[in-house]
């Protein structure tokens, strides 16, 4: 595993944005060969984002054949509530982008059957071949999307119940009140991640100005 650090967040979600490009542009995707995406949320990915839609805008990078799967999403959250990962999504990468609709795969958190719907999921991704490149946003106590630390190494897309403590830290977003956080997630799972096609693993954290890569 390697390393990197820099001085501040701003200069971590530079760096992380700038090797989700260069890996990007040096695939070369097509409408037939796209590349696949996968994507985290909360606070950690935000300047990502933010430095993506940049290259966006400068004609540096486009996402026209960039196919991508959002990592979790609530339980019973609406999908246009201002928190649910759907709205999250859309809110600070793909309205800015030229990414296509139908390229865009995020878990329906309220799907009459969970289960179905996270088997679904797992469909979708090996019907693209995998994902390319998964970025990870590490939560304060370690965990990667909603696996806790301690998660099956095998796990795959699944319906998790929250953890205290992830509970707590999310209520941030929703007026301080643990009373109004999901206390159920879908999630793809460590075993999914680990299936990525590169050995280069982004994962980084705002908590600290770390970005750690598998090598």
């Amino acid at each position: 595993m390697r390393l990197v650090i820099r001085q501040d967040y701003d200069a971590v979600s530079y760096h992380v944005a700038k090797y989700v490009k260069e890996r990007i542009m040096e695939f070369a995707p097509t409408a037939n060969n796209p590349f696949v995406l996968g994507l985290p949320t909360g606070s950690s990915p935000v300047g990502v984002y933010r430095n993506l839609v940049k290259f966006h805008q400068n004609g540096e990078l486009s996402f026209k054949h960039i196919v991508t799967f959002n990592m979790d999403e609530y339980v019973g959250l609406p999908r246009d509530h201002p928190e649910s990962y759907h709205s999250f999504m859309w809110k600070h990468l793909f309205k800015h982008v030229d990414i296509l609709p139908e390229n865009v795969h995020i878990l329906d958190g309220n799907a009459t059957d969970l289960d179905l719907e996270c088997h679904r999921f797992e469909e979708k991704i090996d019907a693209v071949g995998g994902i390319e490149l998964f970025l990870g946003g590490i939560g304060p106590d370690g965990h990667i999307a909603f696996n806790e630390p301690g998660s099956s190494l095998n796990s795959r897309t699944r319906v998790k119940t929250l953890a205290y403590e992830t509970i707590v830290a999310n209520a941030r977003f929703f007026d301080n009140d643990i009373t109004k956080v999901p206390n159920l997630a879908l999630t793809v799972g460590v075993g999914r991640k680990g299936d990525e096609k590169t050995d280069d693993k982004p994962a980084f954290g705002q908590h600290n100005n770390y970005d750690c890569k598998d090598e």
